[in-house]
């Protein structure tokens, strides 16, 4: 018949949100542009950016779930949409390939650097040439691997048991399970969050003027970001489950989101391992 689909695909209907989107992308780069530079509206219009930004994700996704309950996601689209999941995490671990490149380049080959007055201070934070090819910089107390760090460890790794509960639960059609099993993720999650905010608040080290500080709250301060935005994640997922959005034939939703937490998960384990165990391998440890 003309007019009617002969394919398994999904053509989306016209929608305004990715106009939006990109305004708001916008908005918000030049609010952050405008505040570094102390202009008074800076933080008004960034304000408006963030906000235009959540609401698009709000309302975009709301969206695509629409589009799954009106049985638009067929095994072949569930299909495309795990092949996104997989090249977003892809491009995740790439963008996270960069900072650990940054602490390896400055831990292996600390240089030197001659400014203009002729006097020549150390790349790694220290004036001379005594701390030269010395990593974690001489004098530098660091953050004790062994305490809140492998605490931190301990918790995430508990929290990838957990939601893979959760997930089992969901494929069995164990509601109550899987809402137990969310629960206890998104209540870890939350409690890594608190314990590396503590850590960050009693650093023996600046962010600033010192290299060792700022590779090193730029590695572990983003993925405590993503650990903040996959908490958000389950935290939907959490309410989904409660409305009983997701069946075991269909919850890729529930799928991305266990994903991406697993993915956070195994960032940390590098993380402890080359930032906090490696990376402070030697140095005084902070009291």
């Amino acid at each position: 018949m003309a007019g009617q689909k002969q394919h398994d695909y999904h053509l989306v209907e016209p929608s305004i949100w990715p106009l939006i989107g990109s305004l708001a992308a916008f908005i918000m780069l030049g609010g952050g542009v405008m505040a570094m530079h102390a202009v008074p509206a800076g933080m008004w219009v960034l304000g408006l950016g963030i906000a235009l930004v959540l609401a698009t994700f709000y309302f975009w996704w709301a969206d695509v779930v629409r589009e799954a309950h009106a049985g638009d996601h067929t095994p072949v689209v569930q299909l495309h949409l795990r092949y996104g999941m997989l090249l977003f995490i892809a491009s995740e671990v790439m963008f996270f390939v960069g900072w650990f490149w940054a602490w390896f380049d400055f831990s292996l080959f600390p240089t030197a650097l001659q400014f203009a007055d002729g006097a020549t201070t150390n790349m790694i934070g220290q004036d001379g040439a005594s701390a030269l090819m010395q990593w974690p910089p001489k004098g530098l107390e660091v953050i004790d691997a062994f305490d809140l760090p492998l605490i931190n460890t301990l918790i995430l790794l508990c929290s990838g048991t957990t939601v893979t509960w959760a997930h089992h639960a969901l494929l069995k059609g164990d509601r109550k399970g899987l809402i137990n099993g969310l629960w206890l993720t998104i209540l870890l999650g939350l409690l890594f969050s608190s314990i590396q905010a503590y850590e960050y608040m009693h650093a023996p080290f600046p962010f600033s003027g010192l290299n060792y500080g700022s590779a090193f709250f730029m590695a572990t301060g983003f993925h405590g970001f993503h650990v903040i935005v996959g908490t958000i994640f389950l935290i939907v997922c959490l309410i989904r489950s409660y409305k009983g959005h997701f069946t075991p034939q269909q919850h890729f939703g529930f799928e991305a989101a266990a994903w991406y937490w697993h993915f956070v998960d195994v960032v940390w384990l590098f993380l402890f391992i080359v930032v906090y165990v490696w990376g402070g391998w030697g140095a005084p440890v902070h009291g």
